[in-house]
Parts: C-alpha cells; structure tokens; sequence
C-alpha cells in the first residue's frame, strides 16, 4: 500500500495549516483513483469547505500521487 503511505504523508503536511484554523482531515481510503477524506472540527461545516479540499487537499495529493484522479469528502 505504498500509495496509501504517500497520500497520508501529504495529508501530515497539510494537517498542521487546517489545525490552525480549528480543523482537520482524516484518511478513510484509497480506492479506484479515489483518496475518501472526512473534514472535522472547524472544516466540517465551514462555507469554504469545498474550495478548502479542491484547492487544498486535492491539489496536493494529485501533485504528488499522480496514480490519485480525485479526492472526496465523506460526511
């Protein structure tokens, strides 16, 4: 599962700057191209969730895992 390796590492780059603003993600899966995340804290219902995980989450996992075709938020 060396892709899962390489999304979570991404993911504990990112952690610390949506910690910041009260928030968090967690790793659920990776399954088909697609990496499931579930926003918690302050990201959970923010307005700008979806601009937080497109231009955010998505884009750094898919600069640096290119087998990754999207990232989803699971509620």
């Amino acid at each position: 599962m060396e892709i899962e390796s390489k999304i979570k590492e991404v993911l504990d780059r990112i952690r610390p700057y949506l910690q910041s603003d009260g928030g968090d993600v967690i790793f659920k899966k990776y399954e088909n191209g697609v990496v499931y995340v579930k926003l918690t804290g302050a990201c959970s219902d923010c307005p700008l969730v979806d601009n937080t995980l497109e231009s955010g989450i998505e884009e750094a996992i898919l600069n640096e895992v290119p087998e990754v075709i999207k990232v989803v938020n699971e509620d």
